[in-house]
Formats: structure tokens, C-alpha cells, sequence
């Protein structure tokens, strides 16, 4: 390295001067930036102190595909949200994450998937028929109890009730709000410990995996086979014989819980406004749902387009996981820039989804640009992330949505509302206000 460039920097002035504005949505500020300076600038956040924001999908696509050994997780995911989720799949990093993905990465088979569509199912339309219908209906928290009991029901089957649901998501949900605060504004680490609140929040994790404790020693004790996630898990192996901890096993499934049912849930809240605001798209989604009826499950899912295109499409205006965060170990070069070691680097998903350069009228909800295949959107689109590090549950997450989508306009028929797509970014990008009007079909 002789000659490298060095990508433009927004001062430490800028980032104070909308600081306020920062703390409540950074987006804008990340947006203006970009068309600003271009799709890649260092954020000086203080004196030596500066993070590479990018939305230039080729530099993510280096870091998470090509040169990704150089590249590792920041201490958000690997320190401050592990210590709220355990040291799982999510969070780990280097040899005993490769001994993880090892170990897991056959539990999400989409044979081992197949096995469970029949309680997704089950919880689903069981879920489905409590919408309140013909009342303006708070979309976000109905998602969040469906996409939470469907990871439940899927890990422990029948031996799960409804109460130790509740329970559960209540707990894992209010630990993950205090993260989220913490995350915000580290600043008051000292205020939340001194009131108690810290102390408080592990107490409720402690609650959480006590709670997962039993449920595994219950599984074990019975000896019975279910064929659901929990006994993938209890019978997965290493490659010396053995199995997971016990400690380890309640690591991946808090993993499992918060990341396999947030997300989920944003998803389909979008998709759901979205759907509102373009009502073609619900009957079409229907008739196509109709004609596939007399199929199996997984065919049924295999076989469609729309509503998997629909689905594509908003994950693309609305990813979840709108952010990827890495950290280079080395000192690095791309496109003759040079990348100092440790530098912490923030991708925009959100920015190359609706990035012009890439999409045709980027910023227009058209499912049918998914139609010939999604494959073809591989280097610029990534609703699951990319590389070694994609999400092992991509596949999962998607059937479940596609039998939520089903089931929902087989019933109902969504009104739109005169009313804007609201975002709250937090660790997901999450919707805000978001209120439809469902009616029986």
C-alpha cells in the first residue's frame, strides 16, 4: 500500500450538530450523508474516533464474502447484546462460532422444516381468527405474540402452554428494551445501575432461561421424540460424539427466540401496510393461494410466486435487519481506499435496498420485480445478510411467512388507511403506528 485514497469524512461538528436528531432516527442524517459524499464516508465521532458508514454494496459484498476471515462482529453483538442472549450463533465469533454453525446448520434443513409446517400451521390459523375485524387494529403487537409462538411451538411442540408463551416473550421482550437503552445512550449506564434497573433486567433473563431450563429437563425426562426444534437440538452432535451444554443449548435458543420472532414480526407488519396501500396485490395473493390449496404444505410454499415476490419486496423497502456492523482485524484495501485496522464499519442495508443506481423506481413497492428470480438481485440484496455469517434461519422465517401471508387474505381483506409508513430504527428497524382495518372476506 503507497497511493491509497482516503474516503471523505463528516466532521465530529456535523454529527453533534444533529445529535438530538440522531438519537430519535439516524437515518436521515445516514441518507443525507450518502448523497452528500458518496456511498462510502468515515463519521468522526470524536478525536481518533471514527466509524466507515457505506452503502456501496460491492464493499459489503468484500467484507462478508470475499475477505470476510478479516472481518469479525462489533463488540455491540458480541459483548453488550450477548450479554443479554447468551454467547450463541448470533454473537460468537472465530473457532467456536465455525464449531456452532457446524453443529446447527443441519437442525434448519428445509427437510427438518417440512417437519414442523404442520404445527406452524396449527398456531397460525389458530392465531389468525382472533383478528379483530372491522376496527381500526394495532397490526405490530398481534405479529409480535403469532411470530413468537410459532418459534415456541416449533422448539416444544404441544408441551409449551400458553401461559409459559406469555411468559416467556414478556421477559425476553423487556430485557431486549433495556438493551436497546443501553445501546442508545450509553451515557446513563451509571443512572440504570444505581436505580436498580440493570440488576432488575438480569434478574429477568435469569427468569427467562430458568424457564428454558425446565422445559429441556422436561423434554430429557420424558424420553419422547416430537420432532420439533428442541429435539434436533438435543440430539444434534460434535464432532467428537458429544452434545451441547445445557448452558450452551439456552444460549441458542434465547438466540432462536429474539432473533426468530422480532424480525419475523417487522416483516410482516410492513408487508401488511404495504399490502393496505396496494390492494391489488391481496387478491392476487389469494387466487394464487386458492389454486394451490389441494397441495401439501411444502409444495404449496415451493409453488408460490406472489406471495413469496410480495414478501421479497418488502424486505427490500423495509429491511428488518437494516444495518450490518463489522470490524476489520487488518488493515485493509478496497478500490484503492485504504482501511485502517479496527476500523468499525456500518452498512446501510436500508440505503443499498433503495439505492437508484440498483433498483428500477427504487423507492416503489413492485413485487413483480422479484417475478424471474430473486437470485438475480444476489450482490445487491440482503433481507438475510451474506457470507458464512447468513442468517441460518432465512429459511424458516421465510415459510412461516408465507403461511401467515396465506392464511391472512384466505379470510381477511385489508382497508387502506390515508395514513404514512412510520419507522422506529432500533436494533431491528421496527414499524411505528401501525394501524390497519381488517375485513372478512
Amino acid at each position: 500500500m503507497g497511493n491509497e485514497k482516503s474516503f471523505p469524512v463528516v466532521s465530529f461538528f456535523q454529527f453533534v450538530k444533529r445529535g438530538l436528531e440522531i438519537l430519535k432516527n439516524p437515518l436521515p442524517f445516514h441518507h443525507d450523508n450518502f448523497e452528500k459524499k458518496g456511498d462510502t464516508f468515515l463519521l468522526s465521532i470524536g478525536i481518533q474516533n471514527k466509524i466507515l458508514f457505506s452503502r456501496n454494496p460491492e464493499l459489503l459484498n468484500y467484507v462478508l464474502r470475499t475477505n470476510q476471515k478479516n472481518y469479525t462482529k462489533s463488540e455491540v453483538q458480541t459483548v453488550q447484546v450477548a450479554k443479554y442472549i447468551g454467547k450463541g450463533l448470533l454473537t460468537s465469533e472465530g473457532e467456536f462460532w465455525r464449531t456452532q454453525r457446524r453443529l446447527l446448520q443441519p437442525t434448519f434443513h428445509k427437510k427438518h422444516i417440512a417437519n414442523l409446517l404442520q404445527i406452524m400451521q396449527e398456531v397460525i390459523e389458530e392465531e389468525v381468527s382472533k383478528i379483530t375485524i372491522n376496527k381500526t387494529f394495532s397490526i405490530e403487537p398481534f405479529f409480535g405474540k403469532l411470530a413468537f409462538k410459532v418459534v415456541a411451538k416449533s422448539l416444544f411442540s404441544g408441551e409449551i402452554d400458553e401461559t409459559a408463551v406469555e411468559q416467556l416473550q414478556h421477559l425476553i421482550e423487556t430485557s431486549q428494551k433495556m438493551l436497546v437503552s443501553e445501546l442508545r445512550q450509553p451515557y446513563l449506564k451509571w443512572w440504570y445501575f444505581i436505580t436498580g434497573k440493570s440488576s432488575k433486567n438480569e434478574k429477568l433473563v435469569e427468569d427467562a432461561r430458568a424457564l428454558l431450563a425446565n422445559l429441556i429437563q422436561q423434554r430429557r425426562a420424558s424420553k419422547i421424540k416430537k420432532d420439533d426444534l428442541l429435539d434436533l437440538l438435543l440430539n444434534a452432535k460434535y464432532e467428537d460424539g458429544s452434545g451441547m451444554a445445557e448452558k450452551q443449548m439456552i444460549d441458542e435458543i434465547m438466540i432462536l427466540l429474539v432473533a426468530g420472532h422480532e424480525t419475523t414480526a417487522n416483516a410482516l407488519t410492513f408487508t401488511c401496510q404495504l399490502l393496505a396501500k396496494n390492494p391489488k396485490y391481496q387478491n392476487s395473493i389469494k387466487d394464487e393461494n386458492e389454486a394451490l390449496e389441494h397441495l401439501d404444505l411444502m409444495s404449496i410454499l415451493q409453488k408460490q410466486k406472489v406471495t413469496k415476490n410480495v414478501l421479497e419486496e418488502s424486505m427490500r423497502l423495509y429491511p428488518p435487519a437494516y444495518f450490518i456492523d463489522r470490524k476489520n482485524i487488518k488493515k485493509d484495501e478496497f478500490d484503492e481506499f485504504y482501511i485502517a485496522s479496527k476500523t468499525p464499519l456500518l452498512f446501510s442495508i436500508i440505503e443499498i435496498h433503495r439505492h437508484k443506481e440498483y433498483w428500477d423506481k427504487a423507492e416503489h413497492f413492485l413485487p413483480e420485480r422479484f417475478a424471474d428470480s430473486a437470485n438475480k438481485y444476489s450482490d445487491i440484496y440482503f433481507p438475510f445478510g451474506a457470507g458464512p455469517r447468513m442468517c441460518i434461519g432465512n429459511n424458516f422465517a421465510m415459510y412461516e411467512m408465507q403461511l401467515i401471508v396465506k392464511e391472512l387474505f384466505k379470510k381477511y381483506v385489508i382497508k387502506p388507511l390515508d395514513t404514512a409508513i412510520e419507522i422506529e430504527p432500533l436494533i431491528t428497524l421496527k414499524p411505528k403506528n401501525a394501524f390497519l382495518v381488517f375485513e372478512k372476506r
